[in-house]
Order: C-alpha cells, then structure tokens, then sequence
C-alpha cells in the first residue's frame, strides 16, 4: 500500500486520498523530511518548500502542489531524481482578481477612493494577472499592462501592446504585482519594484503585492509610505514570510497573510489537480466528486434606484467578501516576539475560513441599467 503524506490543509483530504493509501495528515510547516522517511506520495500548499532538504533521504516518488504557482517546488530537484510532480498553476486567479477588487472597493468605502477616471498599472499577464485586468476593465478603469517576459516573445501579438515599466509607473493611479519569483538573470523579478521604481510612481497612488513579498523591496515600500509617495498599501506577500516586518503592516491599510489566492474554490480545485495526478501515477481510477457546499451568500437582492454603479458594486462585493475581516485577524495576531509573529502566520493560513469566490453568488438588482448588470457579470457574479 502506498503510504501518502498530506498537508493537513488541503480540503477533503481525508476522504479524497485516504481510499489511496495508507495517509498521514500534517499542518504544512510541521513537514520535515524526517516525515518523509517512508513516504512514497507527497501533497503540499505552498507552505512547504519541496527541495533538496526535504525530500533528500526520502522514498517520495510523487509530489503535488495544491496552491500557489508552483515556486516552491524544486522542479529541477525533482527532475532530476525522477519524482513525478505536478502544481495547480492557475487554480487561485479567479481567487486574486476577488481580492483586489474587494481591496479597491475597500479603499472606496474607507476612503472615498473612486474608479472614475483612474488608471491600473496591472504587472505580470499570466493566468492571475489576466483576471485581474478583465474585472479593472469591467469596472471602467483604465488598464495599463507590463510583462517584460511575454513582451519579449514576439509571436505573442498581446504582447506587443504592453507597457514598459517605466511608463506603467508613471502613468498608474494603482500597481498592482502579478508575478512569480525569479531571482536573477533577464527576468528577474526581486525587487522589481525598488526605491527606483517608487521614485517613478505618482504622488498617491496605490499598491497592491498578492505575489511574492520578495517582488517589493519592503525597506523602499516602507519610505515611501513614511514620506506620503505611496497613498494606501495592500500588502499580501511579506518578504520573508512568515517573519513579516511589522513596520510595513502598521503602514498597510489592508494586511493579510498571503491568502489572497485562498478561495475555497481555489483550494478545491488544487485538491483536485493534485488528487487526479495522484490517481494517474497509482494507476487507479479518479472517482472522489468534490463536490462544494453552498455558499454563507447564495444570493445577493438589492434595489439600484437612485445609486451610481459603484455605490451598488461596492455594496455586493464587500458584503461577499469581508477583506477587512481578513486584515483585522492579521494586525490583532501581530506580536513583538519574531516567533510569536511567525507563528500567528502560520495559523491564520492553515486555519484560514471558508471564503466563496464572486462566481459562487447569484445577484438580483431591481432598477438596474443595462451597464452596470454588465459590471456586476464582469466581476464574476452571476445575474438572476
């Protein structure tokens, strides 16, 4: 019988891989590769660096990631050694582009913050950053797009239309990072956004980090902030997560512990890719159903007579997802003790709440125009 580690995370674990071996379950950060001895299957989030460290020693044949990109999987290790491996790349972008919708609209109610007018700088166009600059669009924001690794493909004609970096920066009322990690050569992206990058940006604006906190140098991010250049900080991705830095989140309006991909659906369609890989490599037929629950908001009714369309979306998104619950979990679980701060962190993601994607709530708006049932289908939402 095949013996499989799982983090304890991954919905429907039990049920989902019990019936393909003998499973042990285990909170992300307690894998340790003395776990590993007699593992011949290996399930992860991205709480778990899959490496040489971990795995050296180890009977893993198999490795999945259920979130996040997959960067924290040593696919060249992997490679290497023979161990078959897959991610759920992709699986959190409906995820993201709720979060940063949900912080715009945050910013909106908290600060008047209005879309009228405004520009998106959105950098990095994959599978999460194209989500994004869909809904920007479907809100009426002006979308400014860089991605220097596509702009380089020239078979790519979307490409070609991208920004440089530079011109993004000056021009964006809002930057927000969609990137992986890549620490040197052409297409590095640490500390992409430097103190050089922040000196090129508008007086005011916004920045959003859902991607590695390591894209944004947290000491610029921090002066700029202290000096007024930077208007509001959402911050999601910590540098050296989970030791953040605390000056960075008593300077962030929005602060939430690298969650921003964590939708249920999210999470359910990670299991999924991870389960029928699984099933692939043990020869076995896939027959778990994942099936979701409904969601705590299956419908949302409201009246649009006498409001403006962001006055409505506003309404729908926040009441679908609380973001400043989110943050406030954060700030009230930020110790002085690093140990204490790093494992409060820890906590909040393996224990993180059932949050529904946009696409989970079907919404009815009496007195509504023409435009802005299209908004609210462009965010995700389904219309009655």
């Amino acid at each position: 019988m095949s013996r499989i580690v799982c983090d304890a995370a991954v919905p429907y674990a039990a049920e989902a891989f019990g019936p393909l071996g003998d499973l042990t379950l285990i909170p992300g950060h307690e894998i340790v590769s003395e776990r590993l001895r007699d593992a011949d299957l290996l399930i992860t989030t991205d709480v778990t660096k899959v490496n040489a460290r971990l795995l050296d020693g180890s009977a893993v044949r198999f490795c999945a990631a259920t979130t996040g990109e997959g960067e924290h999987l040593d696919t060249a290790y992997l490679d290497a050694h023979g161990i078959v491996w897959c991610a759920a790349e992709g699986c959190g972008a409906e995820s993201v582009s709720d979060y940063v919708t949900a912080a715009l609209f945050w910013l909106r109610e908290r600060y008047g913050f209005r879309f009228q007018g405004k520009s998106i700088g959105v950098i990095g166009a994959g599978r999460i950053g194209r989500r994004v600059c869909w809904k920007m669009q479907a809100l009426g924001l002006r979308v400014l797009v860089c991605d220097p690794l596509r702009r380089r493909d020239t078979t790519d004609q979307e490409a070609q239309t991208f920004l440089p970096l530079e011109r993004l920066l000056r021009e964006a009322d809002v930057v927000t990072c969609h990137l992986p990690l890549i620490g040197d050569g052409p297409d590095a992206t640490w500390h992409l956004l430097d103190s050089t990058a922040f000196a090129r940006m508008r007086t005011g604006v916004v920045v959003i980090n859902t991607s590695r906190g390591e894209i944004v140098d947290t000491n610029a991010w921090v002066d700029a902030l202290e000096k007024g250049s930077v208007a509001h900080a959402v911050v999601d991705g910590w540098e050296g997560e989970p030791l953040y830095r605390k000056d960075l989140l008593a300077r962030a309006e929005l602060a939430t512990p690298h969650i921003a991909g964590y939708s249920y659906e999210s999470r359910v369609n990670g299991a999924m890719t991870a389960y029928r890989a699984a099933c692939a490599f043990l020869g076995v037929e896939p027959t778990f159903p994942f099936r979701l629950p409904l969601p705590p908001i299956p419908e949302w009714c409201a009246d649009a007579a006498g409001l403006d369309d962001e006055e409505v979306l506003r309404e729908l998104v926040l009441a679908v997802y609380d973001i400043d619950a989110d943050s406030r979990r954060m700030k009230m679980s930020c110790a002085e003790d690093l140990v204490t701060r790093a494992q409060a962190f820890k906590e909040l993601r393996s224990c993180y709440p059932m949050r529904r994607q946009f696409n989970a709530t079907q919404v009815v708006v009496e007195h509504a125009r023409p435009e802005l049932i299209k908004k609210i289908e462009g965010l995700g939402f389904v219309c009655g």
